[in-house]
């Protein structure tokens, strides 16, 4: 069994409601990272599935799971595992993702050779329930990639947040919002922040069928940000056409559902995946799946 690290390397901060279907697979990636000194924060927002049951079966004493009988939301509870970490560095990810196994290794190392950064990411390869690819997501390399046009949005996929620990606690999520927190965040902190990426693929962004009122919620929340982002001084012109281009991406999103090809508007998006990316992903899924149960994963 793996010894409880006191001030581990890594805090890996996670919420999760209802993620009884994808949390194993989340979990095990991390088991496989090649960085071992880690933990992870695991805040169950209430679930009803019984995900904590399979936590708990993991058995691994680096998995601090804290079950939550209310439902506060994912920022307020992202938050919560914030102010819980002890690590020197601070990793974001979804209870329906999966880490490529060097993942938090890179990223380390990353942040120790260049202290100007805060927030760093990386590239994702998009894939389905069934672990099919869809695609690549690129993220901006430099801050100044990211940065470009904040009122349209950050090229920094979310779940592949990492950064320093002193960020994220000077930085907190905003808890009433429910969706597009992450791009919220960066808005709010941007002008102040080093950002920056990984010119890799280290993680697998689940994204099965379009969501069209998960859409449409998303880009309405951001355009609140962004009018308050105006109202801070950050200026109502840019707030204005940053506004004006989410709803008319909100238009097509509803015509692509209308006219049944929001797959395939989906897959336009994103890149097309390279061989050797997509070899390691098929190696890593195979892993994932013939793995074990959850107890061995942790010895």
């Amino acid at each position: 069994m793996t010894d409880v690290p006191q001030s581990p390397v890594v805090s890996i901060v996670m919420a999760m409601r209802n993620s009884a279907r994808t949390i194993e697979f989340a979990v095990k990636s991390i088991q496989m990272q090649s960085l071992a000194d880690w933990e992870i924060i695991l805040i169950d927002d209430g679930s009803t599935d019984g995900g904590s049951s399979i936590v708990e079966a993991f058995g691994d004493p680096r998995i601090r799971l804290h079950r939550e009988s209310q439902t506060l939301g994912l920022a307020a509870r992202l938050n919560q595992a914030v102010t819980m970490s002890r690590g020197e560095f601070i990793a974001r990810m979804d209870a329906d993702d999966i880490c490529f196994p060097e993942r938090l290794a890179k990223q380390v190392a990353k942040l120790r050779s260049d202290s100007a950064l805060d927030l760093i990411g990386c590239h994702t390869l998009v894939f389905n329930d069934a672990g099919g690819v869809i695609g690549v997501m690129h993220a901006g390399l430099d801050h100044e990639t990211i940065t470009a046009r904040p009122f349209e949005g950050f090229p920094l996929p979310h779940p592949t947040w990492f950064g320093r620990a002193r960020w994220f606690r000077e930085n907190l999520y905003d808890p009433t919002l429910m969706k597009t927190q992450d791009q919220d965040l960066l808005l709010r902190t941007f002008t102040k922040s080093r950002l920056g990426a990984l010119d890799e693929v280290l993680l697998g962004y689940r994204q099965d069928k379009p969501d069209l009122a998960k859409k449409l919620r998303g880009r309405l929340v951001f355009a609140g940000s962004l009018l308050r982002y105006a109202e801070r001084g950050g200026g109502y012109g840019a707030a204005v056409v940053g506004i004006t281009k989410h709803f008319a991406k909100a238009i097509l999103d509803v015509g692509a559902a209308v006219l049944g090809i929001s797959r395939y508007t989906q897959r336009r998006r994103f890149q097309t995946v390279p061989q050797d990316v997509g070899l390691r992903w098929t190696d890593l899924w195979r892993k994932l799946k013939n793995r074990g149960s959850t107890k061995s994963c942790a010895e």
